[in-house]
């Protein structure tokens, strides 16, 4: 649970919505909407699981990663934005079984990306 709110608390920021104009109908960027608030909640966390070679090697740290949550509230892509090798894939493969509840803007739910960090 702590590891939950740990991930919870590390979730930076929504930076940038897919397709942001097609949901507005915004026709020019200053038009945009304000109609979506924070970080999307999460439903379900997976908590990554430590290599065994990265424990033997002592490897420590966060890596940085950049999802896309779906309209359904699943995590659909996932990218490393700051590596550490032995680490990537067990974040991962934690993130990709993450669930949030579905954003909405203006009543309808949209596609967000946004960074997380995954301590280690």
């Amino acid at each position: 649970m702590e590891q939950a709110d740990s991930l919870a608390a590390s979730l930076t920021r929504v930076y940038n919505l897919v397709n942001f104009d097609q949901w507005t109908g915004a026709r020019r960027r200053n038009e945009r909407s304000r109609g979506v608030r924070g970080a999307p909640h999460t439903i379900r966390d997976v908590a990554p699981i430590y290599p065994d070679e990265a424990r033997n090697a002592n490897v420590r740290g966060v890596v940085i990663l950049e999802i896309t949550v779906g309209v359904d509230g699943s995590v659909t892509k996932t990218r490393v934005l700051r590596s550490i090798p032995l680490l990537d894939a067990a974040a991962l493969d934690a993130a990709r079984q993450w669930q949030y509840q579905p954003v909405l803007m203006n009543g309808t739910p949209v596609p967000v990306i946004m960074t997380v960090t995954v301590p280690f």
